[in-house]
């Protein structure tokens, strides 16, 4: 057994799956999680530039917040299959950011991130509410240079969400207020990796649209029982308790979330047999999306649980953005969205969720 590697044993909630954590040269933690026990020696690692500072301000008028990183101006875009660094390690091309020869699924530490653990190299301007203090991970759902969520297959897609799990742990016992994984697909969404994966952001704060929606659910809004209420106008998709609609306030032509049909704060309260129906609707969500138009979806997609001090009440959600109206056409979020918050969409919902589910 090689003295750097250490592995985890982790009881799932489908089933055990292990962990193999390694601290790169420049302090970056890279983990390795597979229901096979990840094994391998380590190879040479692509090394982050340094230390660098994000700083956090607040719009008194929107009660918004900005990251600001100058840093991430430099961050890699679009490189060639060859230079791709969420590949596995190969002998005689350049180092990437997981330094192994195979993995199932890994996620590590981002060096373009806009959060820093602990506060960066300097101090905050004077215009700043202080540091953006935080993490970013990345999640490489594969080690193949192309694929989507529907692609990588559905034990795969079980990992995924085992992996994110843990992060949540990890991250909330780590003091995160809010944890956001997510994934932007398509350059239209501004991919700079073409390689599948996601992201992980954990943040000090909890962001507005999220502690607005906790305020909702404290108050009393119940969205399980408001989704009853529909009579089925605008589903889309269920299995086994889960439920994938287009919800009547939807901002984006062809929005669909993914909701269990129970009370749920997040994916940790999942059972073996909820990760499985969640896993097969993150595949078909994508498959459905994908065939609206005969050509992948550009989206962004985000797992909408609960913050750290969050009530019971509160309801997990998977959600999709799309951002195609059209064959061809791009729905852009032009004045009226950017100056008023108000969206003008051009798909009514329960027309969308009608075209997606004969899908």
């Amino acid at each position: 057994m090689d003295e750097d590697r250490t592995v985890v044993t982790l009881e799932g909630r489908s089933r055990t799956l292990f962990r193999r954590d390694h601290i790169k040269s420049d302090g970056r933690k890279v983990s390795l999680y597979g229901f096979e026990s990840p094994s391998g020696k380590v190879g040479p690692e692509l090394v982050g530039f340094g230390n660098h500072s994000s700083e956090l301000r607040r719009d008194p008028l929107r009660n918004t917040w900005a990251i600001y990183s100058p840093h991430r101006q430099s961050r890699t875009f679009m490189p060639a299959t060859a230079a791709d660094p969420l590949a596995p390690e190969r002998p005689g091309s350049a180092p990437t950011e997981i330094p192994f020869s195979e993995f199932e699924l890994a996620v590590f530490d981002n060096q373009f991130s806009s959060l820093q653990a602990d506060g960066g190299a300097s101090k905050p301007s004077r215009w700043a509410t202080g540091s953006a203090y935080g993490r970013c991970e990345v999640i490489v759902y594969t080690a193949e240079s192309e694929g989507s969520l529907q692609s990588i297959g559905q034990e795969r897609r079980v990992l995924l969400i085992e992996a994110l799990i843990d992060r949540y742990k990890s991250l909330f016992e780590g003091g995160a207020a809010y944890v956001l994984p997510f994934e932007n697909r398509g350059q239209e969404v501004g991919v700079t990796l073409p390689h599948p994966h996601g992201q992980i952001y954990a943040f000090a704060i909890v962001p507005e649209p999220q502690a607005a929606a906790a305020r909702a659910f404290a108050a009393g809004y119940d969205l399980v029982a408001d989704h009853a209420s529909w009579d089925g106008a605008f589903d889309i998709a269920s299995d086994d308790g889960f439920v994938a609609f287009s919800p009547p306030f939807a901002r984006f032509p062809f929005e669909t979330w993914i909701m269990p049909s129970r009370p749920c704060r997040g994916p940790w309260d999942l059972n073996a047999d909820g990760i499985e129906a969640l896993a097969r609707m993150l595949g078909d969500i994508p498959r459905r999306l994908d065939s609206l138009f005969g050509a992948p979806m550009p989206y962004m997609m985000s797992f909408q649980a609960a913050p750290r001090e969050a009530g019971d009440e509160f309801q997990f959600t998977v959600q999709f953005f799309p951002i195609m109206r059209d064959a061809g056409r791009l729905k852009y979020l032009a004045s009226v969205e950017q100056f008023t918050g108000v969206f003008t969409v051009d798909v009514v919902p329960e027309q969308a969720a009608e075209r997606l589910r004969v899908l």
